[in-house]
């Protein structure tokens, strides 16, 4: 990843950095990764980050719809 700066502006290069990282998702990666999960925690840890995407997404539809 590469972020060019500009006039010394070392600050605002942060800033995009790390805007650009929270994108790519590498700080949840990290914490994820900060230590062992067990295969059963990471199963379970899935199936709530999918219900919870599912969700989400019903109630997207739903104000689409006009409920």
């Amino acid at each position: 990843m590469e972020v060019l700066v500009n006039d010394n502006n070392v600050d605002h290069a942060l800033r995009i950095l790390k805007k650009k990282m929270q994108r790519e998702g590498i700080y949840k990666d990290m914490k994820i990764h900060r230590h062992y999960e067990k295969p059963s925690e990471k199963k379970a840890r899935k199936r709530t980050e999918s219900l919870r995407r599912s969700r989400k997404q019903n109630r997207r539809r739903q104000i689409a719809e006009g409920y």
